[in-house]
């Protein structure tokens, strides 16, 4: 005899199953099962179709296909008899689902086996029913499920009601069939019964408005007296819970409630006393208890009810923060983080737990703790809680110290009552977890001490006191070379001294080291060392006596690896040596920066560049506005829209810190806005607000060695003469050669001429052709001109034409206005021309995105593209 003949029994082919050692083995045995009930099913034998099913659903379970053996089910489903129409119901809600087509062909027995005379036969079709039931087929078995919520029987009314769930859900519009079999359903004496019509009513308040109405009116009182039996009902059995009545219908009741109470002052004002016995005689030392109340919390923020119940509801959190159990604490916080939007006094008063919890050793609660604590600060408690967060950041996880941290400093910047006070808390927070801090932080910070002119003085020393002892956070040490830079002669003569400080003594040379050591440091950055450099630079100029000592150290770093330091070593070396005349007015202090426009940038209002004007100047042809053009075009964070020439396309942050590492070269092809904090040149150098002269092509370019080739200002020339300052706007030839030591440019043919680019089709429609054609200004290959001819290809006239275009970051783009808004039919022509500014010119192509609306017949007509073929060189 054949071990895996059909005849096998399941016990049988499970021991086997099991007796494998290797998952090929296991596979090989059902693989052969599964053969012997393929031939079995060929032969058609009712006698071992149940067997067969039943190894079905076991191998099923297992994870192998058995889709062979769903019309099995089916067969079993239309037997006569009770046990095969176990197992093929039981093989229905396993081996299917409501999206296999075979479900249409189950509707018939179905329905036929909730209409059987037999109950258990109707309550294992409501089973399956309740189980898998599609749309179409409760559509179809609704009115037989509705008669059954009647049914005598309470397991057949029980079930029905379950059914019934589904069905709601399955399709909203038959909710209003089940209104008034639901509500009967509310009066049952029978837990089982009860519960499920309590739930099939939540569900029809949920889905259905007129079904709302209907209990509030006709239900509420009788569910309050329900629940009012069961809390004070003696001890049963059969229904008790670790002393609680039937939790669960506890639960259930309470849900109801709150979907009653919300929104409806009669119906809250009805269920008040209910809630509040509830809420005090439910013990809340067993896990059952805990769940009632958890939901009784639940119920009372939701409706509409007094203030006093909601401290109730509260202090009922407040006690389960005290709970060694980690999940009812979580939960409490979660509750607790949504009561403070209706009383924040009653939460108030749990501040000492709640701040126990953000040392709890669980990371969950931790920051969710953290979390609310965060919600909980105001102007008035903003210094105690801060000094209890900066205390624990001290001992705790270095895990959790990136985000207690971060949510430290957003709590000083959103709450500090004043400067001083801000910049103590961000020390303290820096000497901490500096490594862990982001860097929109501590450029924030650098933002502050700039506007903050009295504390200059006290900030530079606070910071040099920091960093000796806490030389190992990286950013604590960038913050204070940058205020070292800017205010060492502060530190030196201990200028502004504050009441609250101890005089130190600071020689000129300790000033120096602090700085040196962050660039000899072998675990600083580049961007550490880069602003180490520029400090260096303006601490020649203000200490003259060690301006040699520094020399040699800046000398040392031509030789570094790192291109930026070897680029900055050179610039500032000529600097130090040959222009040492107009060095003091080159490494001026940083003039005050807008600290709203900061905020504005920091947290993504406007593109980081894009300029902030009063008003709005893009320019976009025939009346567009460009407010909504992002979204128009569905441009993501790297695309940027066309902008004016006056337009910067700096980041204020960088010409703040002086250090530009991802594109030095980047921005040296735009014509900046005559704007504080935009010139490259008085980024690096750190000199004061520009004049509108000084902002020009070769002040931008004077310190850049990427276009070297393409620039002769003799800005350094101009500055050293006895005018004024005035960065020259044309060409010469000798400035870059005297400020880089012997580098000579030479200006190409190519170059003088502009080069010759073929033109390109750029977007072609069955309605449309446009063409572009290319020139380049002479000595700025870094701009080419864009002409756009777009030809009408249809016998309809265009009107209403509108162009709209947006490119990534590294470009801008400025659109002329186009020479008509109206396209003549047959071939007619518009024209409009386009300039756009390559920063990353040679290294990247041009792109753009492009939409083209317009009118046909009174109709619009939407065309867009993306143009990736322009040539190559641009």
């Amino acid at each position: 005899m054949n071990p895996f003949s059909s005849s096998t029994r399941l016990r049988d082919m499970i021991r086997s199953i099991r007796a494998c050692k290797t998952a090929a083995e296991e596979r090989g045995v059902v693989r052969k099962e599964c053969a012997d009930i393929r031939a079995s099913i060929n032969e058609n034998d009712p006698h071992d179709r149940h067997r067969n099913l039943a190894k079905l659903m076991f191998i099923h379970m297992l994870g192998y296909p058995t889709h062979f053996g769903q019309m099995e089910c089916l067969k079993l489903i239309a037997s006569p008899g009770f046990p095969e129409k176990r197992i093929g119901y039981l093989g229905l809600m396993l081996l299917l689902d409501e999206r296999q087509e075979v479900l249409m062909l189950v509707t018939n027995s179905l329905k036929q086996d909730l209409n059987h005379t037999n109950q258990y036969v109707v309550g294992l079709a409501l089973c399956a029913l309740g189980n898998i039931c599609s749309a179409e087929m409760a559509r179809d078995l609704a009115p037989e499920v509705e008669r059954l919520i009647q049914f005598r029987d309470p397991n057949i009314r029980k079930k029905a009601a379950l059914c019934s769930t589904r069905i709601v859900r399955k399709v909203p519009d038959l909710a209003e069939n089940f209104i008034n079999a639901a509500s009967s359903l509310l009066k049952e004496k029978h837990h089982g019964v009860l519960i499920t019509g309590v739930q099939l009513c939540y569900e029809l308040c949920t889905i259905n408005d007129e079904a709302l109405e209907f209990f509030r009116k006709k239900c509420t009182e009788g569910l309050i007296k329900t629940l009012r039996d069961i809390t004070n009902s003696a001890y049963q059995p059969e229904y008790d819970v670790a002393g609680i009545t039937d939790p669960f219908l506890h639960i259930r009741l309470l849900k109801l409630l709150r979907v009653l109470g919300h929104g409806d002052a009669d119906a809250s004002d009805l269920m008040t006393d209910i809630l509040a016995q509830v809420a005090t005689k439910t013990e809340s030392n067993k896990n059952a208890g805990n769940a009632v109340l958890y939901e009784c919390v639940e119920t009372i923020m939701a409706i509409e009810d007094t203030s006093s119940l909601r401290v109730l509801a509260i202090n009922i959190l407040g006690r389960f923060l005290s709970n060694r159990d980690n999940n009812i604490r979580y939960v409490a916080l979660n509750m607790l983080m949504k009561a403070i939007a209706f009383d924040d006094q009653a939460v108030q008063r749990h501040r000492v737990t709640i701040l126990e919890c953000v040392k709890d050793p669980d990371a969950s609660i931790r920051k969710r703790a953290l979390e609310l604590v965060s919600l909980l600060v105001n102007e008035n408690n903003v210094k105690q809680l801060t000094k209890e967060l900066i205390d624990y950041l001290e001992i705790s996880d270095e895990d959790f110290k990136e985000d207690l941290s971060a949510k430290i400093c957003s709590i000083v910047e959103k709450f500090s009552p004043e400067k001083i006070w801000y910049i103590d808390q961000m020390l303290k927070v820096l000497s901490e977890a500096g490594k862990f801090v982001k860097d929109d932080v501590w450029h924030a910070l650098i933002v502050v001490i700039t506007n903050a002119s009295e504390l200059h003085g006290y900030t530079v020393r606070a910071l040099y006191n920091a960093v000796l002892t806490y030389s190992e956070q990286e950013t604590l040490v960038r913050v204070a070379i940058w205020c070292i830079g800017e205010y060492g002669d502060l530190l030196v003569n201990n200028v502004g001294m504050l009441g609250i400080e101890d005089p130190i003594t600071v020689t000129e040379c300790d000033a120096v080291d602090v700085i040196v050591d962050a660039i000899t440091r072998h675990n600083s950055d580049m961007t550490t060392k880069a602003m180490a450099l520029v400090a260096l630079l303006k601490l020649s100029s203000r200490f003259p006596s060690i301006s040699e000592r520094i020399k040699d150290v800046i000398l040392k770093q031509k030789g570094s690896l790192l291109l930026e330091m070897q680029q900055r070593a050179i610039e500032f070396n000529s600097i130090v040596e040959r222009h040492k005349n107009i060095r003091s007015s080159l490494v001026e202090r940083m003039p005050v920066l807008d600290e709203a426009t900061f905020n504005v940038r920091r947290a993504g209002s406007l593109p980081a560049s894009v300029t902030t004007m009063a008003k709005p100047s893009v320019s976009i042809p025939n009346g567009v506005s460009a407010a909504p053009l992002v979204d128009l075009l569905d441009l993501g964070s790297d695309d940027i829209l066309a902008a004016p020439s006056s337009s910067s396309g700096a980041d204020f942050l960088q010409d703040l810190l002086g250090v530009d590492l991802g594109s030095s070269s980047a921005q040296s092809g735009a014509t900046p806005a005559p704007k504080a904090g935009t010139d490259l040149l008085l980024d690096i150098l750190s000199i004061g607000t520009p004049s509108p002269a000084q902002n020009s092509t070769s002040a931008i370019d004077l310190l850049s060695t990427a276009d070297m080739n393409n620039n002769s200002s003799t800005a350094l020339d101009t500055l050293s003469s006895s005018a004024p300052p005035h960065i020259a706007t044309t060409a010469s030839a000798g400035g870059m050669f005297d400020l880089l030591d012997g580098l000579s440019t030479s200006p190409s043919k190519e170059a003088t001429n502009g080069p010759a680019y073929p033109p390109i089709v750029a977007y072609e429609s069955s309605s449309l052709k446009i063409e572009f054609t290319f020139s380049k200004p002479s000595g700025n290959p870094q701009t080419t001109n864009v002409e756009a001819t777009f030809i009408n290809l249809s016998p309809n006239t265009f009107t209403d034409f509108v162009f709209q275009a947006a490119v990534p970051k590294f470009l801008q783009l400025h659109l002329d206005p186009a020479s008509s808004n109206t396209l003549p039919a047959n071939g007619g022509k518009v024209t409009q021309n386009l300039r756009v500014t390559n920063s990353q010119h040679g290294k990247k192509s041009l792109v753009m995105r492009m939409r083209i609306g317009y009118k046909v017949n009174g109709k619009d007509v939407l065309e867009e593209g993306q143009i990736n073929n322009f040539p190559r060189g641009l």
